[in-house]
């Protein structure tokens, strides 16, 4: 059995001696290239991977939804596209403004600032006819209205999600601080700082949710929603928590309102091509409800039994 092992050895070796070593080198050669190949294709593989990755991210950024509060080439050439097809005709006293907004148009002001501006106004309206005509509280008249303008950049929802997130991390460093003695203008500012490292996180961390609304969103509503803190923590503190999560939900139906009226295309078309008449309507609209002197629908429904 030594003998078999032993000559075994002995032939092997033999036939390395005997061979030619460009065999073995071809051989190895060819391992080699195959291995190479096999690399480069990986190479190649991730290469593309991320380049499709990156390509990816960019076209979710570059495909965000247009919305009217930026100069997006979309709303402005629609918005452009209707002053152009309705002429105002001859300058008159009941077309001055829209001839004023041709004209401004025409030098580079942007059509989607000019219909928010008109707009704005009209969303103050709802806020008060909310309040009192159908009775629905909310944080002021400001805050509904610039709640909408902020929806209008971040998404109904995603917008909703970080207000409410916002509202729960303050509502939980309330607490947190509720022992310790701090004069308010130095807590307000704990607060804001504590929101804003919670949102820098999550914007950190939005390429890996893989929320393009997150990714694509601008500082402006970001603002918006950490500067309307204030207002719930004052509602906070002179009210109980039930009354500020009530006031809290009212205000955001408040603005949901105001955020499709301002999306309705029929408005803004009707605001940029007769600005006069719809200033003049919503001016009367405010004085119609100011004269409004009766119960709100809410209470009506509330008080309905005594009232039958």
């Amino acid at each position: 059995m030594k003998k078999i092992i032993f000559i075994s050895y002995f032939i092997i070796l033999l036939l390395f001696l005997i061979f030619p070593k460009n065999i073995l080198a071809q051989d190895n050669n060819n391992r080699v290239g195959k291995a190479i190949k096999e690399a480069t294709r990986a190479a190649e593989a991730s290469e593309s991977a991320k380049l499709a990755t990156a390509s990816a991210l960019v076209k979710k950024i570059v495909e965000k939804k247009a919305d009217i509060t930026e100069p997006n080439p979309v709303i402005k050439g629609r918005l452009e596209k209707y002053l152009e097809d309705n002429p105002p005709g001859e300058l008159t006293v009941f077309s001055f403004i829209r001839h004023a907004i041709i004209n401004a148009v025409s030098q580079g002001v942007p059509p989607n600032t000019i219909v928010l501006m008109l707009m704005f106004p009209l969303v103050a309206a709802i806020v008060v006819f909310s309040r009192h005509i159908i009775g629905l509280k909310s944080f002021g008249i400001f805050t509904p209205a610039l709640l909408a303008v902020a929806f209008l950049n971040t998404g109904l929802l995603t917008g909703s999600l970080l207000f409410l997130l916002i509202l729960a991390v303050a509502t939980i460093m309330r607490m947190a601080l509720r022992k310790i003695r701090i004069q308010y203008l130095p807590r307000m500012a704990v607060f804001i700082w504590v929101v804003s490292m919670t949102i820098f996180a999550i914007l950190l961390l939005s390429p890996f949710i893989g929320q393009e609304e997150l990714i694509t969103i601008g500082i402006f509503p970001i603002l918006i929603l950490i500067l309307l803190l204030e207002d719930f923590l004052d509602i906070q503190i002179t009210r109980s928590f039930k009354d500020a999560s009530l006031i809290t939900i009212e205000t955001l139906l408040v603005a949901y309102i105001c955020f499709f009226t301002i999306n309705f295309d029929f408005l803004q078309k009707f605001a940029l091509l007769n600005p006069e008449l719809f200033m003049v309507g919503i001016f009367l609209f405010i004085i119609l409800i100011e004269r409004y002197d009766g119960l709100r629908l809410m209470e009506i429904w509330r008080f309905r039994k005594l009232l039958k």
